[in-house]
């Protein structure tokens, strides 16, 4: 094990520990974007670094994932976290039926809505296309 005084400054300015709130997690990350922000770093910066990510991973395993959702799934749970109903969103949509009719999937939903939507709850217009498998449906032969 690599005992090295440069090592063990860099455990005195920021000593590594299990990360257990947003704060800490905000200190860690400070403390690598420092290291990050040299450049070229030196062995036992690399180690330090590599420490300090290991605790950043840990503490993010323990917190509750994000679902993988867009479209319209994506536009439900938002209407359900912030507690909206089909009238919150007629600003947007110009009618109760059509909000009805797209949460339904009898509509798609247009760019136009997608902007609005995107503006209205503050997320990237992305988060609002629906993800579509691709499937290929063609067989090939190798000759």
């Amino acid at each position: 094990m690599n005992n090295s005084s440069a090592y063990i400054e860099l455990l005195k300015t920021f000593p590594p520990r299990p990360i257990t709130g947003e704060e800490e997690l905000m200190a860690t990350q400070e403390a690598i974007d420092s290291l990050l922000d040299k450049g070229e770093l030196t062995p036992d910066e690399r180690d330090y670094l590599n420490v300090l990510g290991t605790l950043v991973y840990e503490y993010e395993q323990t917190l509750e994932p994000i679902p993988d959702i867009y479209g319209i799934e994506l536009l439900k749970a938002l209407i359900e976290e912030f507690e909206l109903r089909q009238k919150d969103l007629v600003p947007i949509f110009k009618t109760e039926s059509i909000v009805s009719d797209i949460l339904h999937e009898k509509r798609q939903l247009t760019t136009e809505h997608i902007q609005k939507l995107a503006d209205f709850f503050s997320v990237s217009p992305a988060v609002f296309f629906p993800l579509h498998k691709v499937v290929c449906s063609k067989k090939f032969r190798l000759y």
